[in-house]
């Protein structure tokens, strides 16, 4: 610990491998087979704490081709869909794949998520972390991950064959151009159910608004929420109070604006 910042590496165990971090060395070797919470010293004597990431964690420090959606924005999607165990959930793009291992793990084994994408290269990252976060789970928990996503690597605007015969609980899309996804996904979304859109700015939130006047869709927008999150320092002090909290100058995450889209039924004329 160096100046309030705490270092956190995550990576895959090899018997044969070294961690080098600033604070020392520490083989592989030293840490296969010790339990989650065991404290190590590196070759400088620095200390580090063994546990596993958790699933938070994994997402901000898992490989990444695509801006992902980052945890504090996912807790809200979550809450805005209302999402439950055995839902089926449709998500636009799955970009490295955070967004559908919380999805993942929402909808649970009886559940089920459609993960469009429409780049190859970020398809494979997102199958291969979610991949890699499944067999990491497998290891010290008794209960496998459910493996309830399909990652499906087509244009979501021309899809709408495929969605002919699914009911969707929900939807969230987090793409460039949502108001084109919006056409195909709304006869697939069940009556009343939500479709979250994250984007990064209050024009596309406009875009968005707009396109849904314009093709008069059956959404009503509900909420435009935007989510910050800040830190705070745990500094030790002399006193008889051991910590003492204070809010850090930075933000740990950038913003964005997450939009709440509710599908009705229109009324007869």
């Amino acid at each position: 610990r160096k100046n309030n910042w705490t270092l956190k590496v995550l990576c895959r165990l090899a018997a044969e491998a070294v961690l080098s971090s600033p604070g020392g060395l520490l083989p592989h070797r030293d840490i296969i087979g010790q339990l989650p919470g065991q404290m190590l010293r590196t070759s400088a004597g620095k200390r580090l704490l063994l546990r596993r990431p958790s699933l938070d964690e994994y997402v901000l420090l898992m490989p990444r081709g695509a801006t992902i959606a980052y945890p504090k924005d996912v807790s809200a999607l979550l809450m805005m869909m209302d999402i439950h165990p055995g839902d089926i959930v449709l998500e636009t793009g799955s970009g490295s794949g955070a967004m559908s291992l919380f999805l993942s793990r929402a909808v649970g084994p009886k559940g089920h998520v459609l993960s469009y994408e429409i780049r190859e290269d970020h398809h494979n990252l997102a199958k291969k972390n979610y991949r890699h976060w499944r067999s990491a789970w497998e290891i010290g928990h008794t209960d496998e991950w459910p493996d309830n996503v399909e990652f499906i690597l087509k244009d979501i605007s021309t899809a709408a064959a495929d969605l002919k015969s699914v009911t969707l609980d929900a939807v969230v899309l987090d793409m460039l151009n949502p108001q084109c996804a919006l056409p195909v996904v709304h006869p697939s979304l069940k009556q009343g159910g939500v479709c979250a859109v994250y984007l990064a700015n209050i024009t596309q939130v406009i875009d968005l608004l707009a396109r849904i006047r314009s093709c008069k869709l059956p959404f009503l927008c509900e909420r435009i929420i935007e989510v910050t999150h800040r830190s705070c320092d745990a500094a030790e002090t002399n006193h008889s109070v051991p910590y003492i909290a204070r809010p850090s100058h930075w933000q740990e995450a950038h913003s964005a604006f997450l939009t709440k889209l509710r599908k009705f039924r229109p009324l007869l004329s």
